[in-house]
């Protein structure tokens, strides 16, 4: 009995281990950072939309690391057998509501109801952005509801779209995604694909704790974090009570917000955004959009 159940632990372990290898074969392409000046009216500007990013196949839906994410049948039903790059998203401001639905391993029909998968991008298509933004109008053609294009426009000036950013921002948006008209889909960071923000952000691995003083007593005061680089430093402030008295464990990765850097090269007034999206137990394996 005990070798049976030795060998039902092992087959589950293994296929979470292919599916999850299955999924990550897509290595997508990742944004920099807005420099502060570009040929304008060589992009095309989108609105960096606050949710999970997803990756769809043809056939399945995915994390962008690859993990299966638990969508009811009905969601994906119609959806083209092309591959789509969007963001799973239920507005401005729901981030964590989005995240908690994407990582629930049971698919409640209530809480995808609420959800849409924006497409922002087509990896397989072959051809420039301008190719790519025309042939993502089609989507509307599949009449799935919950399935769209992020609206992609032009602006033609640098003042118009720090003016269009200032808009995003008062109205609760995160920021601007830039995408150079003539790029053709690469995995990796790309210097045609740019996001815009007030705020500059990154990513971190939790590596330790302080204990807290005052009214934390007993409760956690900052996280001590490793970024990708080797860098260590503390996150104190943007941590909730909650996340003081259940920080995230051990070797998950967190979001950081951050005004620049220090003459010695660690973030400015760094400051705890959120836990990185992904299934409990594989966050430290890397990500967001």
């Amino acid at each position: 009995m005990r070798l049976h159940g030795l060998w039902f632990v092992l087959f589950i372990a293994w296929s979470v281990a292919t599916a999850a290898s299955e999924g990550a074969l897509h290595q997508p392409m990742l944004p920099k950072v807005y420099p502060g000046s570009v040929a304008i009216g060589d992009y095309w500007v989108s609105e960096k939309l606050d949710g999970v990013r997803g990756h769809w196949d043809g056939d399945r839906l995915w994390t962008r690391n690859g993990y299966p994410i638990q969508a009811p049948d009905w969601f994906t039903r119609g959806w083209p057998t092309r591959a789509l790059e969007g963001e799973l998203w239920m507005g401005r401001g729901q981030f964590d509501a989005v995240s908690a639905i994407v990582r629930s391993t049971h698919a409640d029909d209530a809480d995808w109801l609420r959800v849409k998968f924006m497409v922002f991008d087509l990896p397989d298509h072959g051809g420039s952005f301008d190719q790519r933004v025309q042939a993502m109008g089609g989507i509307a053609d599949a009449a799935v509801p919950w399935l769209e294009p992020i609206r992609q426009f032009r602006v033609a000036t640098l003042e118009e779209l720090d003016r269009k950013l200032e808009a995003v921002v008062g109205a609760g948006g995160e920021g601007l995604m830039l995408h150079h008209g003539s790029a053709v889909y690469r995995s990796g960071r790309s210097d045609h694909l740019l996001k815009y923000k007030l705020h500059s952000d990154a990513e971190a691995r939790v590596v330790g704790y302080t204990a807290g003083r005052g009214k934390y007593a007993g409760m956690t005061g900052a996280l001590e974090v490793e970024s990708a680089d080797g860098r260590r430093f503390r996150l104190g402030s943007g941590l909730s009570e909650a996340d003081r008295a259940e920080p995230p464990p051990i070797g998950s990765w967190v979001t950081y917000r951050y005004n620049g850097l220090t003459s010695t090269g660690l973030p400015r007034f760094a400051r705890f955004l959120r836990v990185r999206v992904e299934f409990e137990g594989q966050a430290a394996s890397a990500g967001q959009r």
